[in-house]
């Protein structure tokens, strides 16, 4: 349902069904031992992966990412208030299927610099229409927070407590002052999770690969060429 894919409109885009297509490529194309790059919404599924086929995983290189439960009040105040509103219905329908505010509000907002008119565009692009945006008003709703829906914040809570204890190699894209990873959570993550490499990326809020892309690429095949090496 995202960017050029398909968007089935049988398909209800819950976090169960979007994981089990990620399972099914990774299992069709039979990759193995591969290496996970995750952000955002991504890595609700890549971590959900990696716990569940730890042996089929080599690392995982994460920025901007939820690795632990979360409560609204992790997030900042701008995104504390239009979170709550945007996983309800009717407001999660009128404001992103119809009014679009993802693409038109909230991608710009979280980006520090300024988006080209034709960057826009091609962001725009494979969402053209109300049905085409159905699966991008649906997942704010699977993210879980204070513990609901209870079925997706038990399997974070799983992932968690996962990462927590294993020796995977993981690499932690920093960036200031984040949205899903502020400096609070930045510091959790860097006292509490095993075998991890973190990299200072610099600025950034939350579509941080638009802001620090060669950085990105840059810290990721480092570690790469070293840490996986090992």
């Amino acid at each position: 349902g995202m960017g050029k894919s398909d968007k089935p409109d049988d398909l209800g885009y819950t976090y169960d069904d979007h994981t089990r297509f990620v399972s099914g490529f990774i299992k069709a194309l039979d990759l193995k031992d591969i290496t996970l790059v995750i952000h955002d919404w991504g890595s609700l599924i890549g971590f959900r992966y990696a716990h569940e086929h730890e042996a089929n995983v080599r690392g995982i290189a994460f920025m901007e990412a939820t690795v632990r439960p979360l409560d609204l009040s992790d997030l900042p105040l701008d995104t504390r208030i239009i979170f709550p509103v945007i996983r309800t219905f009717p407001f999660g329908y009128l404001l992103i299927q119809a009014g679009n505010i993802f693409l038109n509000k909230l991608l710009p907002d979280m980006i520090i610099r300024k988006l080209a008119k034709e960057e826009v565009a091609a962001y725009k692009a494979p969402f053209p229409t109300i049905k085409s945006r159905k699966p991008v008003a649906k997942f704010p709703s699977e993210v879980p927070f204070s513990g609901k829906p209870a079925a997706n914040h038990q399997t974070m809570v799983g992932y968690s407590e996962w990462l927590k204890v294993t020796q995977m190699p993981k690499l932690f894209l920093k960036f200031s002052p984040g949205v899903a990873i502020n400096k609070e959570m930045a510091e959790w993550i860097e006292k509490t999770l095993p075998n991890l490499t973190t990299v200072d990326c610099g600025a950034g809020r939350h579509f941080v690969q638009e802001d620090e892309p060669d950085a990105i690429g840059q810290a990721i095949a480092a570690w790469m060429s070293t840490q996986l090496k090992k």
